[in-house]
């Protein structure tokens, strides 16, 4: 038999790796190997993690990178990277140094090189940059905040289900560091877009996402223009940066299985 293929799950900020779960369920009956691994600093359970948020804090996107490809190591073949928001810049970068077979980056936070920032993308991380100070801190959104910043498409009720459940503090560092990256030549929100070896790679955007807007997506899309590698992009034109936690969970893993699928993974 044949060894099944890993899946690496990674999340962005404010969620816990455990909301990977029905994914996980999905992807495992599908005859993968898949595993959701936590950022640095993140505690087995949503509970612990809430109640140490100075284990999250001050961890940039180069350690969370350096935790992942230490993850990947361990392996004894190449991963498919599935990551949602800062989860789908980490995948993008991993896929780009070529420590993954392919990659799936859905609402994806902005990489290097891409110019929009939305007004609704500012509003959804301004409970970070309101402080300077949140730099080195780990941040913790209100019920509110995250209706805006994740739940908009869904209604309250449902948001603050998600609220309730999956919510951890997030560090501020990633957020400063990818507002900062078209500033710094050597930033660590820079992605290898112009690899030609890399494995294939799907970005998947929803329309009415307030924290990456598909204006971002889009203007990544192009960052990749001038790899022939495989890269193509999915719009769920109703769904907001829930779209991988919410009732609709399975619209967005369905798709991804297709298309890998299609990519012979």
């Amino acid at each position: 038999m044949s060894t099944p293929t890993p899946v690496i799950f990674i999340h962005g900020l404010w969620l816990h790796a455990a909301s990977w779960a029905p994914w996980i369920d999905l992807f495992r009956d599908a005859g993968y190997e898949p595993a959701a691994p936590g950022w640095p600093g993140d505690a087995d359970t949503v509970e612990e993690t809430r109640a140490n948020p100075d284990g999250i804090a001050d961890h940039g996107i180069d350690d969370v990178v350096e935790h992942y490809a230490s993850i990947i190591d361990r392996l004894d073949t190449k991963p498919i990277l599935i990551g949602h928001s800062f989860g789908g810049m980490i995948a993008q970068k991993l896929l780009g140094q070529d420590r993954a077979a392919a990659a799936v980056a859905i609402d994806a936070a902005q990489i290097k090189g891409v110019l929009p920032v939305p007004l609704s993308a500012l509003r959804a991380t301004l409970p970070v940059f309101k402080n300077p100070g949140n730099l080195h801190r780990a941040v913790s959104l209100t019920a509110e905040q995250f209706r805006f910043a994740f739940g908009n498409a869904i209604s309250e009720a449902e948001s603050q289900e998600l609220f309730e459940r999956w919510t951890i503090p997030a560090p501020g560092k990633p957020l400063f560091e990818a507002a900062a990256a078209n500033f710094n030549p050597h930033s660590p929100a820079k992605v290898d877009t112009a690899n030609e070896s890399r494995g294939p790679l799907l970005l998947i955007m929803g329309g009415k996402d307030h924290t990456v807007p598909e204006a971002v997506t889009r203007s990544t899309l192009k960052q990749y223009r001038h790899s022939s590698a495989v890269t193509e992009i999915l719009e769920f034109p109703d769904r907001a940066h829930s779209l991988t936690i919410d009732s609709g969970w399975r619209d967005v893993a369905d798709a991804s299985l297709a298309w890998l699928k299609g990519q012979a993974l």
